[in-house]
């Protein structure tokens, strides 16, 4: 997926072309002058430029000059309006400066955005089933995750994901959306990486001067992923006062844009991830039950990798397969190797058994086939976790002692918030700060 800017004054042009790149799978802003193209690159970053030769505030071949002097070296391709500027053009540009004459067909800018088709690459015979395109395992919770996929990937009914950090949840979704064969792309967004004050833009997209900084209209991505599949990771962080806006979206299929008063109709499957258990889902307030009811039609939970530890040497296999294709080389395991890595609890899941290898695949001596193991697979997190499950409650502690220990988890959970904390812990916010004085610790969480 490419991130592209169409400077252009020709509103209907544009409307056009946007469609159009769409279509293709890409990211597309727009820019009506010269100086709306340079606030563009002043925080942002393209791949393709697509550059009208004349715009209301001069040549669009200043703009060129612009990004060479703030080293910006994004591919350009010039549109004209008659061959004869084309011919022009080809001579005072440099060589990698495309160009193309309107009125455009989509076949015009799918040449230029995407290159040439090839033809597809076969899959290589490793002996390792990449299920739904990419899925990787045989086990018996695998074997039921799959029969999940292919049921639900028949209807349109909107999925949760319910797993530990680093199970695999995005790859899960890649595998709903590929089973589904739906003719719109998969756009992924993280609603907990997103502020409060960019979440409607990042959502449902927002006007040209809607707030500060909106020099263009944008579309949100209920909109970029229109008839495929839209998944959205960390769902339950977003912020409470925001989910009756997502909830209304759920329930009509139509958005309205920041800024915009036009209700635009959105047809896709929601796939939302959470690494939240229903218990914590429940009792700590982070999404409305309407919206959990909304988003979990058909929810998933997706094995950790220690109840699976039969798929390890194949993940293992795979990875390093991939590692050895892109660098040339021809590493591979030993039966105990294998046996050690099966024998690890994973507390990181896939994400640190890949993170492990790579690791390992990057200390070892490229003039052999021999992969180096560390003497320790822990990493920090790891190592912190465990500890954390140490102070769990034992035989022969003292109440005082427990409840300390509670009282700093909980606050530890929410960030210091003593409000929170108390709320979640039943007591009032003064017992609280009784408690905190009382055990010594109050400091820690000014």
């Amino acid at each position: 997926m490419l991130n592209i800017l169409l400077v252009d004054d020709d509103i209907e042009f544009s409307d056009v072309v946007c469609h159009i790149v769409e279509f293709l799978g890409h990211n597309i802003n727009t820019a009506t002058s010269l100086k709306e193209a340079h606030q563009w690159f002043e925080n942002n970053t393209f791949d393709h430029v697509l550059l009208d030769f004349m715009l209301p505030d001069g040549s669009g071949l200043h703009l060129l000059d612009h990004l060479k002097m703030i080293g910006q070296d994004p591919k350009i391709t010039l549109i004209s309006g008659h061959p004869s500027v084309k011919g022009i053009l080809a001579d005072m540009c440099e060589p990698n400066v495309g160009h193309l004459l309107k009125p455009l067909q989509r076949e015009d800018l799918e040449l230029v955005l995407n290159g040439p088709k090839k033809a597809p690459k076969k899959a290589k015979q490793s002996g390792i089933t990449r299920h739904f395109g990419g899925l990787i395992g045989e086990s018996e919770p695998m074997q039921q995750l799959y029969n999940m996929i292919e049921r639900v990937a028949k209807t349109n009914a909107n999925v949760m994901l319910m797993g530990e950090s680093g199970a695999g949840k995005e790859v899960v979704a890649q595998a709903i959306h590929n089973a589904s064969q739906c003719e719109g792309p998969l756009v992924a967004s993280n609603c907990g990486a997103l502020s409060k004050e960019l979440i409607g833009s990042e959502l449902f997209g927002h006007e040209k001067g809607a707030f500060t900084g909106a020099i263009a209209r944008k579309e949100g991505v209920f909109e970029q992923s229109n008839n495929g599949t839209l998944f959205l990771d960390e769902v339950t962080e977003m912020p409470i006062d925001m989910q009756p806006n997502l909830l209304r979206v759920l329930e009509t299929k139509k958005v309205t844009r920041v800024g915009g008063n036009r209700e635009i109709p959105t047809n896709c499957r929601v796939i939302s991830a959470t690494n939240r258990t229903l218990t914590d889902l429940a009792q700590n307030n982070v999404i409305r039950e309407d919206i959990y009811f909304r988003l979990a039609v058909f929810p998933i939970d997706i094995p950790p990798l220690r109840d699976r530890k039969e798929d390890v040497p194949l993940l293992a296999r795979a990875f390093l397969e991939q590692l050895n294709d892109e660098n040339g080389t021809a590493f591979s395991w030993t039966a105990a190797q294998l046996k050690e890595l099966q024998s690890y609890e994973w507390p990181g899941n896939v994400r640190e058994l890949r993170h492990a290898i790579h690791r390992a695949f990057i200390m070892s001596d490229p003039q052999t086939s021999d992969i180096t193991l560390p003497d320790n697979l822990e990493s920090p997190f790891s190592r912190v976790n465990a500890q954390t499950e140490e102070k769990q409650v034992s035989a022969g502690q003292t109440i005082e002692e427990v409840e300390k220990d509670l009282i700093h988890a909980t606050l530890d959970k929410v960030q210091g918030n003593k409000t929170l904390a108390a709320q979640m812990l039943g007591i009032s916010t003064k017992t609280l700060y009784n408690r905190l004085n009382a055990y010594g610790g109050i400091g820690e969480y000014k």
